[in-house]
């Protein structure tokens, strides 16, 4: 889920990363209708995120009656109470069986839908009233017309700042999550999904989340998977969700990936000691941003970097490796050109 400037404060305009474009989007069917759920209290195992035989036999019934739907705790939990969702609808992780199902928490009863072709797991989703407006960066990438112009323009700037570009960035990228391979790789701040089309077609791991707050960011993601049937029915789905509020268990994820996004976060070390919730032991971390310093800024212009980062989180070289082991990660490794970094950390 990123920014830069073309000439001093306005590159720093021009560079970041969410795009997304608001077109009229062939839907999924609707819901099914079997979206009920049982009101009995369900049992389930706090450290794996499977169904079990327990809940198997209480599903029994419907699936006899409807054989096309399933009843099960799944990989997504509940973002007030990070309690697991049981989901009703068709099997399989892809963007139409998930778009076809219900979710609902075990434990608060919450419901949840993909009425929008991606699955809405903030805390606000359903509400009716209540509108929370977010940091002026955080707005920027949920317009259509930025959301639209990422991969067509917006994104290209960031090699002037030293991003090496999307398919080597990619391939660094898998290199540090070798020990993720198999698992669940989730890509927080997804943006218009440039890294998690590239993941999930890759297959490595065994489902791929993007996860982005932008509305109009998801839905310019869904433009570009829609033309690429080996994309649409692989194991990907797309996830609206606040980065500082992970919709997962604590422990359930192999790996993370947030590519030019720490610092649009309105605050880099809550989403950071998220991430290391959601990881599991051993999971890996790896992100890229800009610095708001390198060793080739004069001395004279250090004091004032805070001020000339605007309204987004430029960090040090130094900072950034001071927040991901203050949040708890180990293991921490750089790759530095100009102003790009990429970092990657572990859960211990």
């Amino acid at each position: 889920m990123t920014s830069t400037s073309s000439s001093s404060s306005s590159v720093n305009h021009l560079l970041h990363p969410f795009h997304h474009r608001t077109l009229l989007i062939p839907k999924f069917p609707s819901l099914l209708k079997y979206t009920q759920f049982p009101s009995s209290r369900l049992q389930y195992p706090s450290s794996r995120i499977q169904p079990t035989s327990a809940i198997a036999a209480k599903e029994t019934e419907a699936i006899i009656t409807q054989p096309q739907v399933t009843g099960e705790l799944d990989l997504f939990a509940c973002p007030v109470c990070f309690e697991p969702l049981i989901r009703k609808g068709p099997p399989g992780f892809n963007l139409p069986a998930i778009y076809r199902s219900g979710f609902k928490c075990v434990k608060c009863n919450k419901s949840y839908s993909s009425k929008n072709i991606y699955l809405d797991l903030t805390v606000i989703a359903g509400a009716k009233d209540y509108v929370e407006v977010q940091p002026s960066r955080t707005e920027l990438f949920r317009s259509p017309l930025v959301s639209f112009l990422y991969e067509r323009g917006w994104r290209q700037n960031f090699n002037f700042r030293g991003f090496p570009g999307p398919d080597e960035e990619f391939n660094m990228a898998q290199e540090y999550f070798k020990p993720a391979e198999g698992g669940t790789l989730v890509d927080v701040s997804c943006g218009s999904g440039l890294f998690s089309r590239k993941f999930a077609k890759s297959g490595t791991y065994s489902r791929v989340v993007a996860l982005d707050f932008s509305e109009n960011m998801l839905r310019q993601c869904y433009d570009f998977i829609k033309v690429d049937d080996t994309i649409l029915n692989s194991n990907l789905a797309l996830v609206r969700a606040d980065v500082s509020r992970l919709p997962f268990s604590s422990g359930s994820i192999d790996a993370v990936h947030a590519g030019a996004a720490l610092h649009c976060w309105p605050s880099p070390s809550n989403a950071i000691a998220e991430i290391n919730r959601i990881l599991r032991s051993g999971g890996v971390f790896v992100g890229t941003t800009f610095l708001r310093s390198t060793s080739s800024t004069p001395a004279i212009l250090r004091p004032f970097d805070r001020r000339i980062a605007g309204n987004y989180n430029y960090l040090t070289e130094e900072e950034i490796e001071d927040l991901c082991k203050s949040c708890g990660l180990t293991n921490y490794t750089t790759k530095v050109q100009q102003a790009f970094i990429m970092f990657s950390a572990q859960k211990p």
